[in-house]
Parts: structure tokens; sequence; C-alpha cells
């Protein structure tokens, strides 16, 4: 098994003070996760009066293990950097135009590219094909054009809490919080408040159980039913989930652990 960090509540980290490498830059304002991998690809820094009462989105791999116990996250960044990233005027869905410029700014690598942004690949003429070489090509330059230009899925933790959250069968209660890995920035778990369903008990849903995600109705979909989900391994609200509970967590729902547990599945725990 191997060696694990911490997981922890995005909102639990509203309000950490982001110390760059000459002073400080503002407080942790959100987060912005990328709505089909789902893990955080921006902090959203709320930069105060010091620095023109900016929002800037900065990406994890600019940042240095979180200091918990002082609320801090230290970044690889300097203020004059940081006060002088591209302006995104983030009460918009954020565009991969504003992406890129963002990301050529602080030299950031693309995530959503294997390998930097360069020109098309030559595709070499074939006797008799002019007309598909042409096709192909044209194709290809629209599909850059959209992953370059479209949405690139990123969507707010706040902005997502509250969704509710239904099984097959009915409503079991609302998002309450996601818990992210501190290794990697990727939200593990949305946790799930039940109302008056199971009176004081919160259940956790891993984004691998999600069926879909109906953004304009709020609404969040998995794929078990909501007496499996009463019958899952109760989990205790004090503290961030522990391996042994994840284990019989996904054990429990026939999921393989995303840290490399493996057992043998069976389908009638799914559904």
């Amino acid at each position: 098994m191997s060696q694990r960090r911490m997981l922890r509540k995005a909102q639990e980290m509203f309000g950490f003070t982001v110390h760059v490498l000459d002073g400080t830059a503002g407080k942790v304002d959100d987060f912005l996760f990328d709505d089909e991998r789902w893990i955080v690809r921006y902090l959203v820094v709320d930069t105060g009066p010091e620095l023109g009462n900016r929002r800037v989105l900065i990406s994890p791999v600019a940042l240095e293990p979180p200091l918990w116990e002082a609320h801090e996250l230290p970044v690889r960044l300097t203020r004059e950097q940081i006060a002088n990233s591209p302006d995104i005027d983030l009460e918009q869905p954020v565009s991969r135009q504003h992406e890129i410029a963002l990301h050529k700014h602080y030299e950031w690598p693309y995530y959503w590219f294997s390998a930097p942004l360069g020109p098309l690949p030559i595709i070499p003429t074939i006797p008799l094909g002019i007309e598909k070489v042409e096709a192909e090509k044209e194709e290809r330059q629209e599909s850059t054009e959209e992953e370059t230009s479209g949405d690139p899925h990123l969507r707010s933790v706040r902005a997502v809490t509250d969704y509710r959250i239904h099984a097959t069968d009915g409503t079991i209660g609302h998002l309450d919080d996601v818990f992210i890995d501190e290794d990697d920035w990727s939200i593990r778990y949305l946790l799930v408040a039940t109302h008056d369903w199971l009176p004081g008990r919160k259940v956790l849903v891993a984004p691998d159980w999600i069926e879909r995600v109906s953004w304009p109705d709020e609404e969040i979909r998995v794929c078990h039913s909501r007496q499996q989900i009463k019958d899952s391994p109760e989990y205790d609200p004090v503290g961030a989930p522990s391996r042994a509970y994840e284990t019989d967590l996904y054990q429990y729902y026939g999921f393989p652990g995303y840290w490399g547990g493996h057992w043998e599945h069976d389908p009638t725990l799914k559904r």
C-alpha cells in the first residue's frame, strides 16, 4: 500500500494566507476544479488592497507543501508576478484563451496538452485523396480551435456547494463540502449532508460513483440506491477519512481503491 498524505476539506482552506517569495499575496477564496477529471486546477486568491483588491488564479503547480497548522499556503511566485498577471473576470466562465494567457505569464505547463502548443502536424498528401486529406486537416484545425477557445470545464467549489445529491431512487441530501487530496489536488470525495433522511449523518461519495451532473439544475446523481448508501460504512465527520475507512467504503461498493487497492468486483454492490 502506497504512502499517503492527508485529505482536506476545501472549505477549511478558505481564508488561508497565501505566502509568496517576498511577502503575502492575499487569502484563498475558492477553488476551480475540472468537472471531467475532478481535480483542482486553480486556487482563487483575493489579493486584498495591497495588490489592488483583485481575485487571481494560481495553479497548484506553483505551491509548496501547505502549512496546515499555520493556515498558510506557500507559493513559488512573487508579488510582482501576481500583480502583473492577466485580468480574468471570474464572474464569467474562464475561457481557454484566458488560461493560455495565464500559463504563458507564469510559464506554467499546459495541463490540457501532453506537449506545449505548437503548429498542426503536417499531413502528407496521397494520390486521389486530396479532398479527404483537406477534410481531415480542417477537422483537426477545428478540434484544436475548440480545445484552445472552448469551455475548459472549470467549476467553482463555492458554486457547487449545496447542490442536491440524488441516489438512483430518490434524494439523499445536499453537497456540504469536498475532500481534496493534498498530494495531487484531486477531489477524492463529496461530503453529503443527509438532512432529515438520516438525521445527523453525513456520507461520502467518490466522483467515480457519479452517474451524471446536471449543472443547470444543480443536481448530482450517483449510481447507488438510498438503501445502499444508508447501509454503507458510517463516516465519522470529526476528521478526515482514514485509509482503513476508505478501504471498507470502496470494498463495500465493489470498486478498486484509487490508491491501488484491488479486490474482485461484485456488480451487485454497485446498483
